[in-house]
């Protein structure tokens, strides 16, 4: 008899439009137990970046190991105008070489990786909880609310909020946030958490009490759960719809935005979006709905975390939370996201427990991209990391213990990410981010430069400051060679002229 495999199971969360500052120590009053708890028992990330901020893109990039140019999924599938609608099928993803290796593939909650494809076709056995907006897989989460009495076409909001001139106005603008009257267990928060306990109870199910796995049933599983939110609409239940008080939220210092010095498509976005109708009493309000969706998911992800515990498969399970990308939130007076390459959308959470490998309550300044999740989720599995990813494995670091002087020499000082437009039009950017300083690439407009130390904010644009000259020219550098390196196809023209920009 072959011996059983010892591979790790892992369980995958990812949250859509998570904020990086919600979970971290030093961010706001937000109660983030669960995530909290992944970062005491494990290892939590200070410094990770989403290789672009919008939701195809980035999901293709976790898939694929690539940065968006490589896989070419630039924009949503799911608009009229996605460049490229699917996924090339000649491109490997993470998980099909984890099925292909033996491990049991599941998946349930939000996908949005291709208008035409599903996680089926990517070696995940499909659970349910899709969004028929963005992939129209079941409608499995709409037969559960049916058979709870609330359809979810059939519930009257409180609250509502809207883009616009006028934000109580339904009738233009963009939903932006609400009260909902469904409980708890009506939300989709809570049915995706049931649909991944389920999961986990039917891998449990295939062991033995003593917790090794039956006869011909010794694969470890691979979960992922996709959770819808805390992305916009901010649609919450009490208890969070009221748990955190407009009146106490203090305004970002990003709100003090003037678009002084700024690309003018910050200004104008500003005005796309509909923000400008939106005061502070309004972004407070959507503020509080936000961060009370962020507690009801993570409540959510406690759950999830007991049912690993109760069925004894915590200390054999690597536990993974990451987001896509962040979520303005009124942060420099913006709604949702766009060609802005601000922190509020491209800095993101991440937190990783591996018990017997991670030293519990360690913290990781390394820069990460979240796409390299792919090659240490392989490398996890014991599988090779194709020589086509452009991620890295995260494994050394998570061995290191966030210890600086563990971290391999070779480990990179910056991460890279880039942006092709959304619904607003195409627009070429890159950005390159160390630890104090971040340059963006505007391709029809000025550049921007940041000193992320003195000024977190990023309200002051430097890049014609005489000051940071050197600075400038070191990240246009910086710029340059990772283009070469990841054959970005605007390397063509790109570095002549940033070269010869003064």
């Amino acid at each position: 008899m072959a011996d059983a495999d010892s591979r790790p199971n892992v369980l995958f969360v990812l949250t859509d439009q998570e904020r990086y500052d919600c979970s971290a120590p030093e961010g706001p009053p937000v109660e983030t137990e669960a995530m909290d708890r992944l970062s005491s028992e494990g290892m939590r990330f200070t410094q990770a970046t989403t290789p672009i901020s919008i939701c195809t893109s980035a999901r293709a990039s976790l898939m694929t190991g690539l940065f968006p140019h490589g896989h070419g999924m630039l924009n949503n599938s799911h608009e009229a105008d996605a460049i490229r609608p699917n996924l090339p099928p000649e491109l490997p993803t993470f998980s099909e070489l984890l099925a292909d290796s033996g491990y049991d593939l599941s998946y349930t909650g939000k996908w949005h990786v291709g208008r035409d494809q599903t996680p089926e076709e990517f070696g995940f056995s499909y659970l349910g909880g899709s969004d028929k907006h963005h992939d129209d897989i079941d409608e499995a989460f709409r037969e559960y609310r049916a058979e709870r009495g609330v359809p979810v076409d059939e519930v009257d909001l409180e609250d509502e909020l809207y883009t616009g001139d006028d934000p109580r106005d339904d009738s233009e603008g963009t939903f932006v946030a609400a009260k909902t009257p469904v409980d708890v267990e009506g939300t989709r928060a809570y049915f995706l958490a049931e649909r991944t306990i389920d999961a986990i109870e039917a891998h449990a199910d295939a062991a033995d009490g003593a917790g090794e796995r039956e006869d011909g049933d010794d694969a470890p599983f691979f979960h992922r759960a996709d959770f819808y939110g805390p992305h916009h609409p901010y649609v919450v239940p009490e208890p969070y719809a009221s748990m955190y008080d407009p009146d106490e939220i203090e305004p970002p210092e990003s709100y003090a935005e003037t678009y002084d010095g700024k690309p003018q498509v910050h200004e104008n976005y500003l005005h796309y979006r509909g923000a400008d109708g939106l005061e502070w009493d309004h972004w407070a309000e959507a503020i509080a709905k936000y961060w009370g969706f962020v507690t009801m998911i993570d409540e959510q992800l406690e759950r999830i975390l007991e049912t690993l515990e109760d069925r004894g498969l915590a200390d054999e399970t690597v536990v993974v939370h990451a987001a896509d990308h962040g979520d303005f939130v009124g942060a420099h007076r913006q709604f949702n996201k766009g060609p802005l390459m601000y922190d509020d959308t491209y800095r993101i959470p991440l937190q990783i427990r591996w018990p017997g490998v991670t030293e519990p309550g360690t913290t990781c300044e390394a820069p990460v991209h979240l796409h390299d999740l792919a090659s240490t989720f392989l490398e996890i599995g014991g599988v090779d990391v194709p020589d086509s990813f452009d991620s890295r494995s995260l494994v050394p670091l998570l061995e290191a213990g966030g210890d600086s002087t563990r971290v391999p020499a070779a480990w990179p000082d910056a991460t890279f990410a880039q942006y092709h437009g959304d619904e607003f039009g195409l627009y070429t950017q890159r950005m390159v981010r160390t630890k104090r300083y971040k340059y963006v690439y505007n391709g029809p407009d000025v550049d921007e430069l940041y000193d992320l130390e003195a000024d977190s904010a990023e309200l002051q644009n430097l890049i014609d400051h005489p000051a940071y000259g050197d600075v400038r020219e070191e990240m246009r550098e910086r710029l340059i060679e990772w283009m070469r390196e990841t054959d970005d196809p605007n390397q063509g023209w790109v570095p002549d002229v940033l070269r010869s920009a003064t």
